[in-house]
């Protein structure tokens, strides 16, 4: 089972941007195939604010949270707890959210064979290093005929304005750090290729977006990316890779609040989405023999997690730039 690295951390700030997303903002391509009484393990589950969401929308179903980081794990159910939603049985009301998080690796989760309706994942797939065995492992515990949801956002399609040097920088760097870790930023227009890769050919793909533009949103956003540079694992692993110094940090937290401040500021986040719809007998054990899908594909464009066990992995580009300090001007001229 690969030993991932996750790029991000959990450091508050980290954390407030998780607990900010919800099943409206964050899954709604997932929404329309939810209904009372289904099933829904939730990998991936950080603070646990999506996965209340839909253990609202499908009660009294059963739904489930799954992460690897134990202390994320349990904030996430002490929020359930002081929400309520954890308390059926208390409450005594059968429609009551009923919903639980323990700790569980996507690689390996400890549950049956088709043991939920619908297994869904937010943000997960970009920051491992074999997302096609995580989508197997996601298929295998959703019953035949169910569904495994994942969106995933493709850092290579988010775009701003005004132009910016300093956001430039962080892009790259961010970029280099997560392929350092065999993740792949640009995991939303991988999906569809990991689900045909992992056997799956019943897929909807879609696609929607984050945008970050009125005063509020702006504000927030930009501290929060200032902070998750230069107080978070994301910005000490730069650091120790040498693509930066903690100046060249400060450069782009300052770009962050520049942009903030610019009242025609605006950030467009773009994620890939797919509904996987689970065979009744899914095909296992990596690629689907008949599917060469990777042919197709020059190699060096393939990038980083883009298989499992016997696809071939392209080189990392960028994993080995040096970056310094402040390159000049943080934002457009």
């Amino acid at each position: 089972m690969p030993d991932d690295h996750y790029t991000h951390g959990h450091e508050a700030p980290v954390l407030r941007s998780h607990a900010w997303r919800t099943a409206a903002n964050s899954a709604a391509y997932l929404l329309p195939h939810l209904a009372p009484g289904l099933s829904v393990l939730d990998v991936g589950s950080g603070p646990g604010t999506i996965t209340r969401d839909l253990a609202r929308l499908v009660a009294p179903g059963r739904v489930v949270g799954v992460d690897r980081d134990p202390g994320v794990v349990a904030l996430a159910g002490a929020a359930a707890a002081v929400s309520g939603d954890d308390a059926v049985a208390s409450t005594g009301d059968d429609a009551a959210p009923s919903v639980a998080f323990q700790v569980a690796d996507a690689y390996e989760l400890p549950f049956d064979d088709g043991e939920f309706d619908i297994v869904h994942a937010h943000q997960v797939l970009q920051h491992l290093s074999d997302p096609v065995a995580a989508l197997g492992e996601m298929a295998r515990v959703t019953r035949p005929g169910g569904l495994v949801a994942a969106r995933d956002s493709d850092y290579g399609a988010l775009t701003w304005y005004p132009p910016s040097r300093g956001l430039d920088l962080w892009r790259t760097i961010y970029t280099a750090v997560a392929r350092a870790n065999d993740a792949e930023p640009d995991a939303g227009r991988h999906l569809l290729a990991w689900a045909h890769a992992a056997g799956f050919f019943d897929v909807t793909p879609s696609s929607s977006t984050w945008c970050f533009a009125t005063p509020a949103d702006r504000a927030w956003w930009g501290e929060l990316w200032a902070q998750r540079t230069t107080t978070t694992a994301y910005g000490r692993q730069a650091v120790a890779l040498g693509l930066t110094d903690e100046a060249g940090l400060a450069t782009i937290a300052d770009a962050w609040a520049n942009w903030a401040a610019d009242e025609d500021g605006w950030i467009t986040i773009v994620a890939g989405e797919i509904l996987v719809r689970v065979p009744e007998a899914p095909f296992r054990g990596g690629q689907h023999p008949d599917q060469k899908w990777w042919a197709r594909r020059d190699e060096a464009l393939t990038g980083v997690g883009a298989g499992g066990p016997g696809l071939p992995k392209g080189p990392r580009p960028g994993s080995s730039d040096t970056i310094a300090g402040a390159p000049g001007p943080v934002t457009g001229e």
